[in-house]
């Protein structure tokens, strides 16, 4: 029986880069397929499971209930990713490109 329950509710995602060893990133893929579920749902569900278990940091939180989370930098407009998509230029275009020109006199 997994630990972590299939998704129920949909919740809020916010874009967290984070780095992995290559064995945890091997085993949060795996317990993903597992669940049928995504890696990102995964990370979430072990993060709250864990820190759901950790009394002393709950008592804390209960004290300490401002955000943590840094402040975007003022003023910078958010960057917008550029698509990893290639548009594909028509055949004609293409056709021409790769083939050298002769010119006959």
């Amino acid at each position: 029986m997994p630990l972590i329950k299939p998704r129920t509710r949909g919740k809020q995602l916010v874009r967290r880069m984070v780095r992995l060893d290559r064995e945890t990133n091997e085993t949060l893929f795996a317990y993903a397929h597992f669940l049928g579920e995504s890696t990102d749902y995964v990370l979430n569900e072990v993060i709250d499971t864990v820190l759901a278990k950790d009394k002393e940091f709950q008592a804390w939180r209960a004290e300490h209930t401002a955000s943590f989370v840094p402040p975007s930098p003022a003023g910078q407009p958010l960057k917008k990713r550029r698509s990893r998509r290639r548009t594909e230029s028509p055949p004609a275009a293409a056709d021409a490109a790769a083939e050298p020109s002769v010119t006959h006199a």
